[in-house]
This record gives C-alpha cells, structure tokens and sequence, in this order.
C-alpha cells in the first residue's frame, strides 16, 4: 500500500509540475472558442487588425471581415476573384488583397472596407506583404516567380524583383530587408525593398516546400514552416544559417510569432498548432514546448499581438486535393488562448 500510495504521489507531483513547466513557458494554449461562419469557398490566409480587434479571412472570391470580441461577421470586401491575403496599411487607413485569379490588387478603405480601386500586378499573385520600410506593398506572384512592387499612398505599381521560382509567404525586418520563401527550390530569399535587389539567397537545407514565415525581428531569427517534411527551420537572419530545426505537424501553412511571450507558432492541416520557445535572449536554443490539437484542415493562422490569441480557420472536407468538396456551412474561426 505504501509503495503504491507513494508511486500516485509522485505521478501527481509529476503531473504537477508539467502544468508548471507548461504555464511558466506561456505554453498552456487551448481551443476556447468555435465560430461557426459558414459560407462557400475555400480559405487562404488571415490577417490580423489588432488594433481594430478584427480579422480578415480570404474566402475565394471576397473576404470576410470579423469581430474578434464578439465573434461577428462586420463586413466583407467583394469581387476578389482567386483571393489569397491582406495587407494593411493603417496609417493611410487602406487595405490591399491580392487577387490571384484576376492578377490584381483590391484596394480598400480600412473603415468603410469600401473598394476604391483595383490596381493591375504580376501573374498569379498569392501572398501580399506591407513594408514599413519602403512604404510599399508587395505581392509575391506564384506563376509569374516575382514580386510587384506598389506604391502604398499613390496606389500604383513601381517595379518589381525577379524571385527565380514559386514564392510563397514574406516577412519584413521593417529596417531595409523583405525575406521571401521560394517553394518550389527550398529557399529564402533576402531583397532591397527599395531597390528592388536581391541581397542574398540561401539554401534552407532540409526544409522542404518552405511555405509560412515569421520574423524576431529583435533577436534577428525567421521561422519558416516546411510544408514538404513537417520541421520548422529557425534561420539566422543576417546569415541564412539555421540554427534549429524542430518537429512540427503534417502540411503546414503558417508560421507566427508573438514577441511579447517569445513563443513562435506553426499551424498545420492535420489538426495542430506547434508552439516552439527560444531559451534565453539572442540564444540558438529552441524548442517545442506544446502541440495544441485544433480541427483538421486549420492550416492557415493569425496572432493577435495585444490579446496573445491565436486564430485559425477551417470546415468539413471530403474528397482528395484534386477534387475536394466542403460540407456547405461547415466552416469556422477557432479561438486558441492560453490559460491565465
């Protein structure tokens, strides 16, 4: 009785100090919320407005515009043909998507979320990033393997940059320096908002189909998710040299990364979010600290910077790649918060 009275106490202390470990890393995060927004299309990427507490969700043809307290649809932006994301540029109060099926940008008003103009880009624009740096927007165009340059305030196209192959998602340094993932040859590639040059282009060894990226731009880290072979690489930004590789879920599709907490976070198809710490300011240690069970299908991802959640998005789907179909009104926003 003793020897089993003391092997429950010690799973108990054990059980005990796992919660511990997982609370004082800020890693206690769980789905708290599920709104049910149904609609037709797929969905691509989200992105967040948090100062506006809304998010955006490219919905194929238009996008949803969300209440992120109250969990209400409060708009939408019609007639984005092929839409793929979102960038916001408040301080001209103006939005940007990239239509991928028309090879056009929306520009709409942040307020009104009323369209003002649609500005002709590259071939197949996929994701869209605004750099504070360059004051421009740029879309990352997946058939034409460029970048369109557009001039935020003017809302018109200025150059653009050759990739050399498919990009995927981007990030911004906001100090001279956009990063892009190309997906189709493994790499990341480093360029001159401003002068529209290439700077550097590395090699992201034994990271397949790099597709979701994030950056510290603190500590100079990117997170880029390999979609191909279910790691996160942690990249030096200055160098291109990865410091870490970690495990995370099958088909990932977003990366993201809250500054305050210090925790990096790869959302997947299969049903995960994988939270991932740096040990202690500047260091190359990493590691994975949670695996956070969402919905299959919820690969795409947002992290609101003032309330520490986490969205992402998905519905019932049947069928392979090639001819997939979604249970009509099955889609949905899950919430992910961690425990207080």
């Amino acid at each position: 009785m003793k020897t089993r009275t003391a092997v429950r106490i010690s799973l108990i202390l054990l059980a005990t100090m796992v919660v511990l470990a997982a609370a004082a890393s800020g890693a206690d995060y769980n789905v708290v919320k599920t709104w049910k927004l149904g609609g037709d299309g797929g969905w691509d990427y989200l992105t967040m407005d948090s100062a506006g507490h809304r998010l955006f969700i490219a919905r194929a043809t238009r996008v949803m515009v969300i209440d992120t307290e109250s969990g209400k649809q409060v708009g939408e932006i019609p007639e984005t043909a092929g839409v793929h994301g979102v960038a916001l540029v408040p301080e001209i109060g103006r939005g940007f998507t990239s239509n991928g099926r028309e090879d056009t940008v929306s520009v709409f008003d942040l307020k009104s979320l009323a369209v003002e103009k649609k500005i002709k880009v590259g071939s197949g624009p996929d994701a869209i990033l605004y750099d504070p740096f360059s004051k421009r927007v740029f879309t990352f165009n997946g058939k034409g393997h460029d970048a369109t340059a557009v001039d935020a305030s003017k809302g018109e196209v200025v150059g653009k940059i050759e990739l050399v192959g498919k990009p995927e998602f981007a990030a911004t340094d906001e100090n001279g320096t956009v990063f892009v993932n190309i997906e189709d040859t493994s790499e990341l590639v480093a360029f001159d908002p401003q002068k529209l040059a290439v700077k550097s282009r590395w090699k992201l060894a034994d990271c397949e189909e790099p597709s979701g990226l994030a950056i510290d731009g603190k500590n100079r880290r990117l997170f880029a998710g390999c979609g191909g072979n279910k790691k996160m690489a942690v990249v030096d930004a200055d160098t291109g040299k990865i410091v870490a590789s970690l495990a995370i879920g099958e088909g990932c599709d977003a990366t993201g990364f809250d500054a305050d907490r210090g925790l990096a976070f790869a959302s997947a198809g299969d049903g995960t979010i994988t939270v991932i710490r740096q040990d202690g300011a500047g260091a190359a240690k990493f590691g994975v600290v949670q695996t956070v069970s969402t919905q299959k299908g919820a690969r795409t991802m947002a992290v609101d910077t003032k309330t520490h959640q986490l969205f992402t998005v998905t519905a019932n789907v049947t069928g392979t790649r090639q001819d997939r179909k979604i249970e009509p009104n099955s889609f949905v926003v899950l919430v992910v918060e961690a425990a207080h």
